[in-house]
């Protein structure tokens, strides 16, 4: 089976202060990994990286941000968020490239790798399992 993630560094505040301020954490301020399965190409959501990036970087980081903060639960700040990579393996990198070309019009290039390079730019790292 294909599999793939949207892998990103997030800055993360935690405060436990607000709940009780005999607590304290230093550094309050951690940075983490924070990793989006991808959806199988042609499954909803698997244009994501074209709704969310740019050239190989966030395109709105308040929402994307918010996003995180969403998912992570209401205990958690999430201070900024910034793509670093699609991991991949060669199978699911094979079936976006055909997604892609079976809906090329979605993505106003002429062809994959324009589009690859447009969202992504060169943060596509393949690994094999």
């Amino acid at each position: 089976m294909a599999e793939a993630a949207y892998v990103f560094a997030v800055e993360l505040e935690v405060d436990p202060s607000a709940d009780d301020p005999a607590l304290r954490v230093d550094p309050a301020v951690v940075e983490t990994t924070l990793r989006r399965r991808a959806a199988e190409p042609g499954e909803p959501g698997w244009r994501f990286f074209r709704d969310n990036l740019w050239r190989g970087d966030v395109n709105d980081h308040e929402r994307l941000r918010a996003d995180a903060a969403a998912a992570l639960g209401p205990d958690v700040d999430v201070r900024s968020v910034e793509f670093r990579e699609l991991r991949t393996d060669e199978a699911y990198l094979e079936a976006l490239r055909s997604a892609i070309a079976a809906d090329l019009g979605a993505f106003n290039a002429d062809d994959v790798d324009e589009v690859l390079r447009k969202y992504l730019g060169s943060r596509i790292h393949v690994r094999e399992p």
